[in-house]
């Protein structure tokens, strides 16, 4: 059976979730998640855990992303994004120091506000389904970090023109932590400016330490002869934890869910694995004793 992490580069125009039961048919197995939405006009990283790797997930929730982002000055829509209805339009003659100078206010700790057009729930409900309905109410800010808000020059748009001038997108680069909305960051920043704005593409580039370089796209993984071997192992999500190696009577411990004395282990979480170089588990060690956090092993293996 498979078990691993997939990281797939997304295709705009579908859901994470649609990635997902699409892998469901490819590998055979009803256990599939994936680790951080993307909208479905997103492309790139999309970390996908299969099998016994989705065990995994939550320890991956609080991942932060990078986003490579483009700003569309002078439009606002009601989801924020170019996918939307158009709200309001307005004359654009933004410059570069212009745009820089509001840029800092958005780095570091921000508050947000969710957009309409999200899964963000409110009393019970889900924002988007009663955005659907023409309903809005009421959100509270949420804090939300960024890390790194970088200006990436202009993108020329290829059709149309205003007052005989081109039409201008900017490129932003976007390091930020879980829970951050890129097209909320876009209309905000259209605000500060006073022309408006929206999100006109975006693309992850990493998601914790899973990058681009790393992603295969959906032709890749239909076409491979063997899927499974695009698969990183499940450990990979906690390389940055030292490793521990138990022998044969502490990987029966760990299998039978009891504790295995740590030794001069210091306190901390441990990537431990059994003689063979099976990975068991992620333990914390702590009083002497090596206990399970999450287990991983085979179970079939005795």
């Amino acid at each position: 059976m498979a078990n691993g992490i997939l990281i797939v580069d997304k295709p705009a125009g579908w859901t994470s979730q649609d990635v997902a039961a699409k892998l469901r048919g490819v590998f055979h197995e009803k256990r599939v998640g994936h680790g951080g939405t993307l909208d479905p006009m997103a492309t790139g990283v999309l970390p996908v855990f299969i099998g016994r790797a989705t065990r995994a997930v939550p320890f991956f929730e609080h991942a932060d992303k990078v986003y490579e982002a483009v700003l569309r000055l002078g439009l606002v829509t009601d989801t924020q994004d170019t996918t939307g209805r158009t709200l309001e339009e307005h004359p654009v003659d933004i410059t570069s120091e212009q745009l820089e100078a509001v840029l800092p206010r958005f780095r570091g700790e921000i508050q947000q506000i969710p957009p309409m057009y999200s899964a963000v729930k409110v009393n019970g409900q889900k924002l988007y389904a009663l955005a659907r309905k023409g309903q809005e109410v009421d959100r509270e800010p949420r804090p939300v970090t960024v890390y790194e808000l970088v200006n990436q020059g202009t993108v020329l748009r290829l059709t149309g023109q205003s007052e005989n001038r081109p039409l201008i997108d900017w490129r932003l680069r976007v390091h930020c932590s879980k829970g951050t909305y890129v097209r909320t960051l876009c209309h905000d920043i259209g605000q500060a400016l006073g022309c408006g704005g929206c999100m006109a593409a975006l693309r992850r580039t990493r998601a914790g330490r899973y990058s681009i370089a790393q992603a295969h796209t959906l032709e890749e993984i239909l076409s491979a002869p063997d899927p499974e071997t695009l698969l990183l192992p499940t450990d990979s999500l906690f390389s940055d934890r030292p490793v521990c190696t138990v022998n044969e009577a502490g990987e029966k411990k760990l299998r039978n869910g009891a504790a295995v004395p740590a030794g001069k282990l210091p306190d901390g979480e441990y990537r431990v694995y059994g003689p063979r170089g099976d990975f068991l588990a992620l333990c914390a060690a702590a009083r002497g004793e090596l206990t399970t956090v999450r287990s991983f092993f085979d179970p079939i293996r005795s």
